[in-house]
This record gives structure tokens, C-alpha cells and sequence, in this order.
């Protein structure tokens, strides 16, 4: 391996990934999006499942809104994982591996009030925006520009459906 090739080890075997960022950038920016990314799952499912259980007279248009943040939201997983895989760190690989990162709480509740829903959302995003951020301010550290170019677009998303979902509670 050269300068410009990060391996991790698993088991008894190692990814090699042609990059320039160093090992303990590989090391923390991967493990920041490894949390980011089942913050971003946990988000996922509860869109949807406030999506799937939403009732109430004004159920059409948060049901499609829901729709359309779920699909947002779901967007971002695939770019979070290969931008870990791309600067030589690894990702999450199952819903165990999710519960055991993920800040962002679910909800299993029978019901929640469609108002209830929309707040718990929106405070969600909020979080998502301080955790986005806190792996941007990394990406600074480390010089990783196209993380937190990615990382950047994401804040702007996260924060207009903060925004979308605050107004629809006033």
C-alpha cells in the first residue's frame, strides 16, 4: 500500500481504499457517518411510520408530506455509506448495528396525535442538524472537503424540513 491507500482490518482480511485523507481521518469522519447514517435510518422509519399511522383533518396534506420528507430522508443513505466506504472507513450493516448507533429515538407508540407527530419530526431534524454538523466540523479538522460538501447540502435539506414541519405545527 501506498501514501495514498487506507486499509481497515476486518477479521483477518483488509479493505484497502485509494485515498489521500489519513488514518485518523478515515477513522473518525467514517465513524461520524456511521452514526449519521442510522440517525438517518431511525428518521426514515419514523416518517414513514407517522406517514403510515397519520389521521385527522388535515390528514392528506401531512400524509404527503411525510411521503415526500420519508423519500428525502431515504436519499441520503446510500451517498453517507459510500462516502465512508470512499475515504477507506466501513458502514453500518444491520438493524442491530443501527439500534446500537442511532440518537435519534423511536417511537412505538399505538397512536400519536398528528400534531405530536409533526413536533417529535421536527425536533428529529434539529437533532440531525447538530449531529450533521458536529461530523462537518471534523471534516474541517481533517481537510475533507468532499464530505462536507455532501454534509453541507444535507444541513440545508434537513433544516427546510425543521422549518416545513415547525410551521405546519404553529
Amino acid at each position: 500500500m501506498n501514501d495514498h491507500t487506507t486499509a481497515t482490518k476486518i477479521g483477518d482480511h483488509f479493505l484497502a481504499t485509494p485515498t489521500d485523507l489519513g488514518s485518523d481521518a478515515t477513522r473518525d469522519i467514517s465513524a461520524g457517518l456511521a452514526g449519521l447514517l442510522a440517525d438517518v435510518f431511525a428518521l426514515y422509519l419514523k416518517t414513514k411510520n407517522f406517514h403510515w399511522h397519520m389521521s385527522g383533518p388535515n390528514f392528506r396534506d401531512y400524509h404527503l408530506l411525510l411521503d415526500e420528507q420519508g423519500d428525502q430522508i431515504f436519499a441520503m443513505t446510500d451517498p453517507i455509506a459510500e462516502r465512508a466506504r470512499k475515504i477507506g472507513g466501513t458502514t453500518i450493516r444491520s438493524i442491530s448495528d443501527i439500534a446500537g448507533r442511532q440518537r435519534i429515538l423511536d417511537n412505538n407508540a399505538d397512536y400519536v396525535d398528528a400534531q405530536d407527530m409533526l413536533a417529535e419530526l421536527q425536533g428529529d431534524n434539529k437533532q440531525l442538524v447538530a449531529e450533521m454538523r458536529r461530523v462537518r466540523e471534523l471534516c474541517d479538522a481533517y481537510s475533507d472537503v468532499a464530505t462536507a460538501s455532501l454534509l453541507e447540502v444535507w444541513i440545508d435539506e434537513t433544516e427546510r424540513r425543521s422549518w416545513f414541519l415547525y410551521e405546519a405545527c404553529r
